[in-house]
């Protein structure tokens, strides 16, 4: 199953849909073009942990751990000022936030505008969805959050329909499976 179709499920882009005023299609349409980018986001952000994996699972509870998706999915209206903070993590930058907002657009046609505002969501949706999955795994056979990234990356044999496809691959100018870079290099060239 796809990280996108666990989003749907869980109720996460039915509640952004009505949360922003759109149409679930139009929502999942955004949330799957920014995807790749967050998850790359993320995949860059262990290998930047000290610990790596461990580091990545305490970076996670330090943001909000699993309610991150519980306040998404929750009654009250997302507090955004999480996901940005997310977004601030993986990404460093708004700059990177905004160059994966318009690469998205070209690839929907959804508006900057609105991408921007799906961005911290979806950021929240998936780091809270990987902590509840790293935490519950934690303690069972080897998988845990390791293997739950390397799924969600396309490092594992289900790689195209996790991992990267679509607007990840198209970003992916060098070819490493993380667009993440290729975004960073883009938002520094547009902010020169």
């Amino acid at each position: 199953m796809s990280i996108l179709e666990i989003l749907q499920q869980s109720g996460g882009i039915g509640t952004m849909a009505k949360e922003l005023g759109i149409n679930e299609s139009v929502a999942q349409a955004g949330a799957a073009a920014l995807l790749p980018a967050v998850l790359g986001g993320f995949k860059k952000t262990t290998q930047a942990q000290p610990n790596g994996l461990d580091g990545l699972g305490g970076l996670l509870g330090q943001l909000g751990g699993g309610g991150l998706l519980d306040s998404v999915i929750g009654t009250q209206p997302t507090p955004v000022s999480q996901g940005n903070e997310v977004l601030g993590q993986i990404f460093g930058s708004k700059e990177v936030s905004r160059t994966v907002a318009a690469g998205a657009e070209q690839q929907t046609g959804i508006s900057s505008d609105l991408l921007k505002k799906m961005l911290p969501i979806v950021a929240m949706m998936v780091a809270g969805y990987m902590a509840k999955q790293g935490g519950e795994s934690a303690g069972g056979g080897g998988g845990g959050l390791g293997g739950l990234i390397g799924g969600l990356l396309g490092g594992g044999s289900n790689a195209s329909s996790g991992g990267l496809g679509g607007l990840g691959s198209l970003l992916d100018l060098d070819g490493d499976g993380n667009p993440l870079d290729d975004i960073i290099g883009m938002a520094g060239k547009l902010t020169r």
